[in-house]
């Protein structure tokens, strides 16, 4: 069955699995990076590309605005470069959280080992802070299996549906007031990115920038819409501590490579960013494929998220938000869930 890492990391946001539980405290992320505010960037340096109006990207209610990274320099260093792509990066997510609307059709691919899936889906949000709501599903499907997830929130829960493989589809639902309550315990009540620790996109960007550093950034082109291109890797303390059997060698001088972390994880993450409406465009997860032991060897993409057809702006229909499930298979697991949620970092 298609069921390693790399499916864990793809449904990372909606299927509530291994990377929710929190990194211990003395492992835990530094804060870092500012979060976008528009009204801040006006010393910031402008980027000299704009994303003309026949691309696919739409934006009909924000206006075009500054890049929170300037070219890089012939002599620019490693700690600028890593600085810049951290910027972007918390641009981008802070740019989500205060999006009134936007919607964007999805398109995936998955790699492990032999077998290939291919899906489509569609994400859509609505309001920000505690009126926000957002709508997120998508289908895979390989030759022998189908993957379906919905995750959604309506504003009182979020519910996230599941049908993996051959398994029965599975429901758990969480109680949005307890999730906002437990905010305000740990003292970030008043952040507006309240979604990422529900699911979402926000919580997919949220997680990226939680267990990665982005330590690269280039200036690129998809089709016709200039992007930022940005390399992430493993915040050490993280691997370590999801890796506990290897702790050791991955905090050792020498550390480890691509070639041993366990076959379908993640060992670097790439995001094309938008450079006029600093969206998330396209996430790609880069591993050695192939059944352990394997010889060291480039990585490949072996992940997919891709986002088209992005409309900010445009009106949305609140219907999308209803959903009513059968009570059968039905989890909540509100009690459970919100002791393990922890500040991410800003």
């Amino acid at each position: 069955m298609v069921g390693a890492w790399l499916c864990v990391w793809l449904f990372a946001g909606p299927a509530r699995g291994l990377v929710d539980a929190p990194l211990p405290a003395d492992g835990a992320p530094a804060t870092g990076g500012s979060v976008y505010q528009r009204a801040a960037t006006a010393d910031l340096p402008a980027t000299p590309d704009v994303i003309d109006a026949s691309t696919a990207v739409t934006a009909a209610a924000v206006s075009p605005v500054a890049s929170v990274a300037a070219a890089p320099g012939p002599e620019e260093s490693a700690i600028d470069q890593a600085g810049r792509a951290e910027r972007v990066v918390a641009a981008a997510f802070g740019g989500l959280t205060r999006t009134p609307a936007l919607s964007a059709r999805v398109r995936q691919l998955v790699r492990v080992g032999d077998t290939v899936l291919k899906g489509t889906g569609r994400y859509i949000q609505s309001g920000v802070a505690e009126d926000q709501r957002y709508r997120y599903e998508y289908r895979l499907s390989a030759k022998t299996e189908e993957f379906e997830v919905l995750d959604i929130c309506d504003g009182l829960f979020a519910w996230n549906y599941r049908r993996l493989g051959p398994h029965p589809p599975h429901v758990e639902r969480i109680d949005v007031r307890r999730v906002r309550e437990r905010l305000e315990l740990l003292g970030i009540g008043h952040r507006k990115d309240q979604s990422a620790y529900l699911g979402g996109v926000q919580r997919d960007l949220a997680l990226l920038r939680q267990y990665f550093r982005f330590v690269s950034i280039t200036s690129a082109m998809i089709d016709d819409v200039p992007i930022w291109s940005i390399e992430g890797t493993w915040n050490l303390d993280a691997l370590a501590w999801l890796l506990k059997d290897q702790a050791e060698a991955i905090k050792s001088e020498q550390g480890v490579g691509p070639q041993d972390i366990p076959e379908g994880m993640p060992w670097s993450v790439r995001l094309a960013i938008s450079k006029r409406e600093l969206f998330p465009c396209r996430i790609e997860w880069l591993a050695i494929p192939g059944r352990r032991p394997v010889p060291p060897q480039p990585t490949q993409v072996v992940g997919l998220l891709e986002f088209y057809d992005v409309r900010i702006g445009d009106p949305i229909d609140v219907s999308v938000f209803v959903y009513k499930p059968a009570t059968e298979g039905l989890a909540d697991i509100t009690e459970t869930y919100v002791p393990n949620v922890h500040p991410m970092r800003q």
